[in-house]
């Protein structure tokens, strides 16, 4: 046992620690340390009382990335992508857990595969998924990926369908159907098939387009299946072509449900689509194009019936039947108040836009005739009527704004004006919703709560264009396989943000899938690194998680993420 020894040297008190043991039977000091004056031995207690002063930090991301890599080990996803592509020589990860990380990475951080093994490195991944960062390169990533096919991606859309009604126990009574198209920065020269230009959703008609087709679960947009397809190619068209592979999927989705309807847009319609469809197992909700069925929009809102159900208030609807793509099928003509004054307002906004910039042309044609701006080239009818197009190119307005161009002496004079009584037709008959069903048995709530379910979509797409969370850019591939590869782990990507914004919503915590990655990705890992001590060959360190909100706490509770955390958290 060690004894405080004081020491009187030189009229100062000194203070040791001596160490006694019996040697030989008699007590002997082994060993003395020296501790200083009292006021050494009081400024060494107070300093053993602060916290050491930390060296440096290491942070990673961890709520968001654990969360999904959670959901992917619900569904087993790697090792089932792994049972379907084909396998290379091992080199450090299988294609399946490639596709993982890649999925993970477009759906909370979106990078380049050049950035790839630095993400990866800036996360918890590093030690759920522990891998060389070597072998996250570029050229080590697209060596597996090379190998998979479309066939491949189908049938692993397939066994994950599977999963998801063994373990998941997804809703698929309604399914939703729609294309969408992606623009890219492809060289017009560059060799590949399915970058074409068309009409670009995004108004990005003088670039190179790519269309992706998805079906997705009413139940929290959950992907089921994915087309990748040419850019110049009409939805319709492809919608035509790939229902007998809808219909192989349907049966799988009737082994939990035997009703299933397939919901879809107007732009999927043609005839020849409704052909194949009929042959399909699907019941359908689908729209009509409203200008086609004008003596549906002439009926008079005093034959329509309000809607009662939870949801539908201040719509009214119109029942009837009427022969569509050769079948006798049941329609229902809605009309929504709200959407009503929506549009409206909107039409009133495109149609101040337009007249402003009438106006400006207008001027600049009255100073050129007087005179007032001499250089530059004159204008001609067709160039001005061009402009007049392009101004008036929103909904509607050319129909409602009429102009009308002058060859004068002087030179051109532009006159328009509001024909008001094309706005008040509009108005009265065109603005609604005219929606289509085989499904004769169900109530009009029904349907039109079907067709409501397209929002699941529009959403999906809205996200996948997102730059910051599933975003589809940046996409820095050109040829077709890749491009195939890309679209595939960008749906895997919504595919398990979907499902843990379920998780959620059935916790109670109903969350938009941006302010739930924004949340999760608030919680940080923090690795505090401490100076080495003689003796120590490595520096001690000390791990923690960011503090947390209150929603954060919640979100980290309901998720169980302490499994996650490392021991010290």
């Amino acid at each position: 046992m060690p004894s405080l020894t004081p020491k009187i040297i030189g009229g100062h008190t000194y203070y040791y620690a001596r160490y006694c043991q019996r040697v030989d039977g008699k007590p002997k000091i082994v060993r003395q340390v020296y501790l200083g004056k009292i006021d050494d031995l009081v400024a060494a207690a107070e300093r053993s009382q602060q916290p050491p002063q930390p060296l440096e930090t290491e942070i990673a991301a961890f709520a968001d990335v654990a969360a999904l890599f959670d959901i992917a080990q619900r569904l087993d996803l790697g090792q089932l992508l792994d049972s379907v592509l084909p396998a290379k020589r091992h080199q450090g990860l299988s294609s399946g857990q490639y596709l993982l990380l890649a999925a993970i990475n477009r759906a909370v951080s979106p990078t380049s595969k050049l950035q790839f093994a630095d993400w990866y490195q800036q996360t918890v991944l590093t030690r759920l998924l522990p891998a060389d960062p070597a072998a996250l390169s570029s050229q080590n990533f697209w060596n597996h990926m090379d190998l998979v096919t479309a066939e491949h991606v189908l049938e692993c859309e397939k066994q994950i369908t599977q999963r998801l009604i063994q373990r998941f126990q997804l809703d698929f009574r309604a399914l939703v159907y729609d294309g969408t198209n992606f623009f890219t920065y492809i060289n017009t020269r560059t060799p590949a098939e399915l970058p074409q230009r068309g009409h670009n959703k995004q108004k990005r008609g003088d670039l190179r387009q790519v269309s992706l087709g998805l079906m997705v679960s009413a139940d929290f947009h959950i992907p089921l299946f994915h087309k990748v397809y040419a850019g110049n190619v009409n939805d319709s068209t492809e919608f035509r072509s790939i229902t007998e592979e809808l219909s192989t999927h349907y049966r799988q989705l009737a082994e939990s449900c035997d009703h299933i309807t397939l919901v879809f847009d107007k732009g999927n319609n043609s005839e020849e689509a409704f052909e194949t469809l009929q042959n399909t197992p699907f019941h359908f909700v689908g729209s009509l194009v409203p200008s086609q069925h004008s003596e549906l929009l002439a009926i008079p809102r005093r034959q329509f019936r309000t809607l009662t159900q939870s949801g539908l208030e201040g719509v009214e609807a119109y029942r009837t039947q009427k022969k569509v793509f050769g079948q006798p099928r049941t329609i229902v003509v809605t009309f929504n108040q709200n959407l009503y004054d929506g549009q409206l307002q909107g039409l009133h906004t495109h149609l101040s836009k337009a007249r402003r910039k009438l106006r400006d042309l207008q001027t600049q044609l009255q100073r050129r005739r007087q005179g007032k701006v001499k250089g530059g080239k004159a204008p001609t009818l067709d160039s001005v009527r061009k402009q007049i197009h392009t101004i008036c190119s929103a909904q509607f307005v050319e129909k409602i704004l009429q102009t009308e161009v002058q060859q004068l002496r002087q030179g051109l004079e532009l006159t328009f004006r509001t024909d008001q009584a094309a706005l008040d037709r509009l108005c009265r008959v065109q603005f609604g919703k005219t929606m289509f069903s085989d499904n004769a048995d169900w109530t009009d709530e029904e349907i039109v709560l079907a067709y409501r379910s397209q929002y699941h979509i529009e959403d999906a797409f809205k996200q996948m264009k997102n730059p910051h969370f599933l975003g589809w850019i940046p996409m820095f591939h050109w040829t077709d396989s890749k491009i195939q590869v890309h679209a595939f782990y960008c749906v895997l990507a919504l595919l398990l943000t979907s499902l843990l914004q379920r998780q959620l919503a059935q916790k109670g915590e109903t969350l938009s899938i941006n302010r739930m990655l924004e949340e999760l990705g608030g919680i940080w890992e923090t690795l505090v690194v401490y100076p080495r001590r003689q003796g120590q060959r490595k520096p001690p360190t000390a791990a923690c998680l960011t503090r947390m909100t209150a929603l954060q706490h919640r979100l980290f509770s309901i998720l169980d993420l302490q499994r996650f955390a490392p021991a010290a958290c």
